[in-house]
């Protein structure tokens, strides 16, 4: 949790939109590797020595805040207040999907990327899926982690989803204060944590002090990212080598989720990881990293034998 890993923030704009992303220091000359972060938080939750190992197997890492999250736009309040609701919703209140997909692009631009790796993780998951429908040359690779279908919507959402962790997620209250949001952001990390491997309560209360990130008790942010909603073709239309991971003890997606985004997606690639949770731990960084690189290494060979 070391500011100085990461590059000053800077900025990206779609339309009305302000989009701050950084990099991981000193990796200019690796591929370019774009990361999505999940529901409503901010991108400081991407583990650093996860980043640190993907910086080492050859990426040069970006990570960004999308659209009401950490530091980039936030939108008007809007009427639906809890995710559930906005999830089930006919239509988002706010923006569309492809906008959020186009952030993401207006990211790669300002960073100079004509194209990049994508990997997203959980709601990150289904916008990076939709960036590589939406604009397949700006993508080389894809990988979604804890992610449902990103063209799954309303209530066909609901068969990837443990309904009670989802009822216990939208009962929790925290209070509009700098504790308040210290106690939402340790209880996500609980409630996301891998049950393989025992969870360090002081640590996680550092890094939520750390974090200070008010996107955990946010639920109409939440719920106007997660009512955003996908007007474009299915994912059966994705051309970049996919890479598929879901954590066998995921507490909020089941593993049906991940199974069929690999069966629809040409060619994709599931890899479930034992012990895992709705998180990256530290013992699966290297797995994680090493199955990137070998999906990077792989498209690299296929360009070449065309």
């Amino acid at each position: 949790m070391d500011p100085q890993l990461w590059t000053p923030t800077r900025w990206a704009r779609n339309g009305n939109v302000r989009l701050a992303f950084d990099t991981w220091a000193g990796t200019g000359d690796g591929e370019p590797l774009l990361l999505f972060m999940g529901l409503g938080v901010n991108r400081a939750w991407w583990p650093d020595g996860l980043c640190r190992t993907l910086s080492e197997h050859g990426f040069a890492v970006a990570r960004y805040d999308q659209r009401d999250a950490g530091e980039s736009t936030h939108l008007p309040p809007t009427s639906t207040r809890l995710p559930v609701t906005a999830l089930l919703g006919r239509r988002g209140e706010a923006y569309t999907a492809e906008d959020m997909a186009d952030d993401a692009v207006a990211v790669l631009d300002a960073l100079g990327w004509k194209s990049a790796h994508l990997f997203g993780m959980s709601l990150g998951g289904a916008v990076a899926q939709r960036v590589a429908v939406r604009h397949p040359d700006r993508v080389r690779t894809l990988t979604s982690m804890s992610a449902v279908p990103g063209d799954a919507a309303g209530l066909r959402t609901l068969r990837y989803i443990h309904l009670p962790a989802l009822a216990r997620l939208s009962r929790m209250k925290h209070p509009d204060t700098r504790e308040g949001t210290i106690q939402a952001s340790l209880a996500i990390s609980r409630f996301c944590a891998s049950p393989a491997q025992p969870f360090d309560e002081q640590q996680a209360r550092a890094q939520a002090e750390h974090l200070a990130d008010s996107g955990t008790r946010d639920t109409r942010a939440q719920s106007r990212q997660i009512g955003a909603q996908w007007h474009g073709p299915a994912i059966s239309a994705i051309t970049a080598p996919t890479l598929v991971l879901h954590g066998q003890d995921d507490p909020l997606l089941k593993p049906r989720a991940a199974a069929a985004i690999a069966s629809r997606v040409p060619g994709a690639r599931l890899v479930a990881l034992p012990g895992v949770g709705h998180d990256i731990p530290a013992p699966v960084w290297a797995t994680v990293a090493e199955e990137v690189r070998a999906l990077a290494e792989g498209s690299t060979r296929r360009a070449e034998s065309r």
